[in-house]
C-alpha cells in the first residue's frame, strides 16, 4: 500500500500553559517564520550578488497568542521577568491512497518573552480580539511525533529532521 497522504487541514488545537488548556483562546493561531539572517556576496567571480544566510542565525520571531477576552490568562501571560512556555497540539487531517481520512499528530513547543499587549475593542455582543505576542527563543515542532525542526536561540541549538546542523560549528568553536 503507498503510504503517501494528502494533508487537507488542521481538524482542531489546542494550546497549553504549564499542562493546563487556555480557555480563552482565540480561533486561529499564526505560528512564527524562519527568516534567515543573511548577508549580500558579490565580487570577482560572482554574476550579480547572492544571499548567503548564515546557518542556524534567524531574525526575531514573534507569534501573537489570541484570546476571545482579556481575562485572567491573557493577563497572566504579561510577564515581563520569566518566559512563557506555551505548547500547542493539533490533529491534521489527511487523506490516505484510497481516500479514507486519517489524522497525524502536530505539536509545536514554544518559549518567549511578551512584548505587545492587544487589549482589543469592546462591543456589546462581541469578543475583545485581544493578544499577546511574544518574541520567541525556543521553538520546536514535530509532526506525528517526529521532531522536524528545533531551535534554541540562547543555547546554541539548530536541529532539522534531528541532524544538528550546527554540529560541525561547535566542533570548530
Amino acid at each position: 500500500m503507498n503510504e503517501k497522504n494528502i494533508p487537507t487541514k488542521i481538524n482542531r488545537y489546542n494550546i497549553y500553559r504549564s499542562g493546563n488548556r487556555l480557555l480563552g483562546a482565540g480561533d486561529e493561531l499564526s505560528l512564527p517564520d524562519f527568516e534567515a539572517q543573511a548577508e549580500t556576496v558579490t565580487g570577482a567571480g560572482i554574476l550579480g550578488e547572492i544571499a548567503e544566510p548564515t546557518v542556524g542565525y534567524f531574525g526575531d520571531q514573534s507569534m501573537d497568542i489570541p484570546f476571545r477576552l482579556f481575562d485572567d490568562e491573557a493577563a497572566g501571560m504579561i510577564d515581563a521577568l520569566n518566559p512563557i512556555q506555551l505548547e500547542i497540539r493539533g490533529a491534521a487531517q489527511v487523506l490516505d491512497s484510497e481516500g479514507a481520512t486519517q489524522f497525524k499528530g502536530i505539536r509545536v513547543a514554544v518559549r518567549g518573552r511578551p512584548t505587545k499587549l492587544a487589549l482589543g475593542s469592546l462591543k456589546a455582543g462581541n469578543g475583545m480580539d485581544s493578544a499577546i505576542t511574544l518574541s520567541l527563543t525556543y521553538i520546536r515542532i514535530e509532526l506525528d511525533g517526529k521532531e522536524v525542526l528545533e531551535l534554541d536561540k540562547l543555547n546554541f541549538v539548530y536541529r532539522q529532521n534531528g541532524v544538528d546542523m550546527l554540529e560541525k560549528i561547535k566542533e570548530l568553536t
